[in-house]
């Protein structure tokens, strides 16, 4: 039987931010924190050990694979930062043509810095990512 990896736990946010090397990174975490718990209303909560994430929500694939997931989140990491938005959403797309200079994989946006995004499109993704997710996953 799968487990899920990535599970929800009562490690310190800030604790985590004051752990990453790079000050401009942590400077740039703790303005992503501030704009995540704004923009969700939801507190920020470590998800495994790297990833902050805000709100959660139950999720039950076609294969019967279920499991809990943040709503939203993000992760300061080493080579990038990584800002999770809801899969399958067509409106994220649009809103990415707009954000910056960014990557994106299937799952996962990447950014060099805070500096290279516009923030207001951030929050724009914030809010049609959760909206996405509670619409796709009623409680």
């Amino acid at each position: 039987m799968y487990e899920q990896k990535t599970k929800e736990n009562d490690k310190s946010v800030i604790e985590y931010i004051e752990s990453v090397e790079s000050p401009k990174k942590r400077e740039d975490a703790y303005k992503l924190l501030a704009i995540f718990t704004e923009v969700s209303g939801y507190q920020a909560k470590m998800w495994g050990p790297s990833i902050i994430g805000f709100g959660k929500y139950h999720y039950i694939y076609s294969t019967g694979h279920k499991g809990d997931a943040p709503l939203v989140g993000f992760s300061p990491r080493k080579a990038k930062i990584s800002l999770y938005f809801a899969t399958g959403d067509t409106e994220r797309e649009k809103l990415l043509e707009k954000f910056g200079k960014h990557t994106s994989g299937k799952a996962c946006v990447y950014i060099n810095k805070l500096a290279d995004i516009d923030t207001k499109v951030l929050e724009e993704l914030i809010s049609q990512s959760i909206n996405f997710l509670r619409r796709t996953y009623p409680e």
